[in-house]
């Protein structure tokens, strides 16, 4: 069976995060939240995925290939151009996506899902399909309901009791919105719908094509199914789904590396001494990560691979990026480290290169010496709002 993963949005709103890599490649306890895709998708009997991809294209296409390490078959749509030597992303929309696909080459010749590659899922899509050709529809959606005042980050929908759709607003005031039912960005549609998708201009599945299918009649449906549906929308989101799957929240989403000490799990190389690093979990510590003697590591929290915890660091509930040097006088809470930048959980972030405080946290690559006198500096926390 055939699916498609859109991934070729740039993701502002996780930003700084996706300055460095695509949304679907944001990783969630070091692998990458569309693998997690990939992986259900292939559970559910879909083995041909095709993926759109734009911004940092390459991060994705070279991690994933052809898909035969993922036990299924992948192939490409890229959106943009080449501009004085660099790869420029352009984006065609979403539904545009689709089109230029089709008729490149005819790929969607049956039902087919599609879904957004920034959310981890386990919706039974056989049981959705089922539905779908039940009702005869051209277009399903899966359900979802939230809490009213969430209701504007979504599209909105008006169902009769059998499912049909007749109303989508997409992202609505609160006060406006008909409902509080909305767009999961899990869909499944007949070869037909293309018929509704202009060719050669950019156009959106929530924002164009399904108020196009209300306006003309056309029988699109959704489905309210149970299912764990976590939406990596913005860095909070990241952040509240990396404190999740830490805390074993996350249905059968396994924790990487070995546990080494009750709540603690360790990757391989891992150098430290247990009678004098004190670790309180869970913690997820990645492979070849250093811990120096009288670090205090407090759960839940997570060191990427390669990092470097020097003697008498603390850190509190942080998540820290691959490669990531924190020096044996800083005490962090509640911050996250991806590449240069410190981030708060609600998104606020320093530059560590603009404000200079390479000496407290950095990369772990780098060789440069701790300036004379930098212990002197910094007693308390970093604070990232000031």
């Amino acid at each position: 069976m055939k699916a498609m993963i859109l991934a070729a949005g740039k993701g502002t709103r996780v930003r700084p995060i996706t300055n460095l890599v695509p949304k679907p490649m944001i990783p969630l306890l070091g692998k990458p939240v569309m693998q997690s895709i990939i992986e259900h998708l292939k559970a559910c009997g879909f083995d041909q995925i095709m993926v759109n991809t734009s911004h940092l294209a390459p991060l994705i296409e070279d991690y994933f290939r052809d898909g035969s390490s993922f036990g299924v078959e992948m192939a490409y749509s890229f959106e943009g151009r080449i501009v004085n030597g660099e790869v420029v992303g352009e984006a065609v929309g979403s539904a545009g996506g689709l089109k230029r696909i089709q008729e490149f080459s005819g790929f969607f010749d049956d039902t087919f899902v599609v879904l957004c590659g920034d959310a981890l899922i386990n919706v039974d899509l056989k049981k959705a399909v089922e539905f779908h050709k039940e009702r005869g529809a051209i277009a399903t959606i899966i359900l979802r309901n939230v809490p009213r005042e969430e209701v504007f980050k979504y599209g909105v929908v008006a169902t009769e009791p059998d499912g049909r759709i007749t109303l989508f607003q997409e992202k609505p005031k609160v006060e406006e919105a008909v409902s509080t039912t909305i767009n999961t960005g899990i869909y499944i549609f007949e070869p037909g719908v293309f018929d509704y998708i202009p060719a050669n201009q950019q156009f959106d599945i929530g924002g164009e094509l399904f108020p196009r299918l209300v306006a003309a009649g056309a029988p699109m449906y959704g489905i309210d199914l149970p299912f764990e549906w976590i939406d990596i929308g913005n860095v909070s989101d990241f952040w509240s789904a990396t404190m999740l799957a830490l805390n074993g929240g996350i249905q059968d989403y396994k924790l990487p590396g070995r546990e080494v000490m009750p709540g603690v799990r360790m990757g391989l190389n891992v150098s430290w001494n247990p009678d004098k690093v004190t670790i309180t979990g869970p913690v997820v510590i990645g492979g070849s990560v250093f811990i120096g003697d009288g670090a205090v590591i407090e759960g839940p929290s997570l060191i990427g691979a390669g990092s470097v915890i020097e003697a008498g660091a603390s850190l509190k509930q942080c998540i820290l990026g691959e490669y990531t040097r924190v020096s044996s006088v800083a005490r962090f809470e509640n911050v996250l480290v991806f590449g240069p930048n410190c981030i708060n959980p609600d998104g606020s972030h320093l530059d560590i290169r603009e404000t200079q405080l390479g000496w407290l946290v950095d990369d772990a690559r780098r060789r440069d010496e701790l300036p004379v006198g930098a212990i002197a500096l910094v007693e308390a926390t970093l604070e990232l709002d000031q």
